[in-house]
């Protein structure tokens, strides 16, 4: 069993690493493995909107001989696991489980999935680029997006980086236009394909701004960042419960986080000392697990 899961492994541990194209192939198959199993190498082309070559390509990314070993082992662990990987995206009709257990069941499922993703060494790059940074900038649009950019500049000030957030389109772009080379942005998209979103990421890298974008495997965004740290939404049919895409990108975000704060560690830890001293006397309280500004 090991060995035919571990095609899935492979393909979200490596996804990050992988050249545009083959980033689209790994984002149509997860989308559906199913499908994916069953589908031809032109189809499964068609579907990720690449050459046939880059199927085969990618194919040989994973450890495998050619296109026909890689189905077959995905073949293979869709019958063993299918349940597991496509739980999150059905009800049981003849009992529908409470509210409450399916937006658990959903959150577990996408950060299980996106916690497989993680490439340490993506952020490890990632932190590097903030911390040596004259200014961060955290760009989002759009519901999640926006909030998470948002939720990025209340974490990082707290280790006392310079940073602020946009939301406008004209602003963005506004902003971008006054970068340079010495500042990064940190750009949050579910679907990295937002038009005005982009347009802005353009203007800055034109004038040699590093991107850290948190966003689809495979997207216009991804293909513009200089690290890309992807995340990967698992939507459901039931259509009235919030998306759990903003839990992916929030546990993205906080191990970024964590790794920029254990980079300069004897710094981070004198800032949060005078958070806590600052918030305590503000609350007329000493618990020594309260949050620190969250």
């Amino acid at each position: 069993m090991a060995q035919t899961l571990d095609i899935i492994s492979r393909i979200t541990e490596r996804s990050s690493t992988l050249r545009l194209a083959e980033q689209k192939v790994a984002e149509a198959i997860l989308g559906d493995l199913a499908a994916a199993a069953s589908a031809s190498i032109g189809e499964l082309a068609e579907k990720a909107g690449v050459s046939v070559a880059s199927v085969t390509r990618f194919a040989k990314a994973m450890g495998c001989r050619d296109v026909r070993e890689f189905k077959f082992l995905l073949a293979q662990a869709v019958a063993v696991g299918q349940r597991f990987f496509d739980g999150a995206k059905t009800l049981p009709s003849e009992q529908p489980p409470e509210l409450a257990d399916v937006v658990y069941r959903d959150i577990h499922a996408v950060l299980e999935l996106n916690r497989a993703m993680l490439n340490p060494d993506m952020l490890m790059q990632a932190a590097h680029l903030l911390l040596g940074a004259r200014m961060i900038y955290c760009f989002g649009m759009g519901g999640g997006s926006t909030m998470m950019s948002d939720e990025a500049r209340y974490r990082l000030v707290r280790l006392g980086r310079p940073v602020a957030t946009y939301h406008d389109a004209v602003l963005q772009k506004m902003v971008a236009a006054t970068l340079d080379k010495d500042d990064v942005l940190l750009v949050f998209s579910t679907t990295g394909s937002v038009p005005e979103l982009l347009a802005s990421c353009e203007v800055a890298r034109e004038y040699g701004v590093k991107l850290i974008a948190i966003t689809a495997l495979g997207s216009p965004l991804a293909k513009m960042a200089d690290v890309l740290l992807p995340i990967k939404t698992l939507e459901t049919d039931l259509i009235f419960k919030p998306s759990s895409s903003r839990y992916a990108m929030m546990a993205t975000l906080d191990m970024l986080v964590l790794e920029l704060a254990l980079l300069h560690k004897e710094s981070s830890q004198e800032r949060l000392r005078r958070l806590k001293y600052v918030l305590d006397a503000h609350r007329g309280g000493g618990d020594l697990h309260q949050p620190l500004g969250d």
